[in-house]
């Protein structure tokens, strides 16, 4: 195979050994799976990953980095396309975008939700330094919707990671078990549990 010369060769050569790597991480567990099986999936041979990536652990971080990417893109877009600044509205698109993100890639929700403790302190880490981040993106429409008298005045981070945990455990479930709910329905019944409780 020739070798990637150009810069853009050469990210695209790196996102198909991103692509490989998360199937192969998905189908195997990054424990059982070797830098061999990732490169033959992608169809190159085992030293072309190293021109790329200085191990298989490097290669999870960068996979775990443009997973989150992609997600928080994903959210942002949700964010910016609704037609109304009212925070319900606002959380069930960004909801609704997480599920969909997941839906459309199992792979990825494999890897973003995998026990760390299988992975070792560093993805743990790493895993935690995400969800910190996503709860820090919550933290901030919390308080801006306290400011607008549209959130009860608790502490902001506790609220955001109230909605973080609730976002997570629902997307988890998701992966294993069919509730015939489609991602935008699920996100509705997420933030109405959220604002309404329990009640009919």
């Amino acid at each position: 195979m020739r070798r990637a010369v150009s810069a853009e060769d050469k990210n695209r050569r790196r996102d198909e050994l991103l692509a490989a790597a998360k199937q192969v991480f998905a189908e195997q567990g990054y424990q059982s799976a070797t830098v061999a099986d990732v490169a033959r999936a992608a169809g190159l041979s085992y030293g072309v990953v190293y021109w790329y990536f200085d191990s298989k652990e490097a290669l999870l971080h960068a996979l775990m980095e443009a997973e989150e990417a992609t997600l928080r893109s994903r959210i942002a877009e949700a964010v910016a396309s609704a037609e109304s600044r009212d925070i319900r509205v606002v959380l069930t698109g960004a909801v609704g975008a997480t599920f969909q993100f997941f839906d459309d890639d199992q792979a990825s929700a494999s890897l973003l939700f995998r026990d760390p403790s299988t992975l070792g302190a560093d993805f743990g880490r790493h895993l935690l330094e995400i969800y910190g981040r996503f709860i820090g993106d919550l933290d901030s429409v919390v308080r801006t919707s306290q400011r607008n008298g549209l959130v009860r005045k608790a502490p902001p981070r506790l609220l955001a990671f109230s909605v973080a945990a609730l976002v997570s455990q629902v997307a988890l479930r998701r992966l294993t078990t069919d509730d015939g709910l489609r991602p935008d329905d699920a996100a509705e019944l997420v933030v109405g549990l959220l604002f309404d409780g329990l009640g009919a």
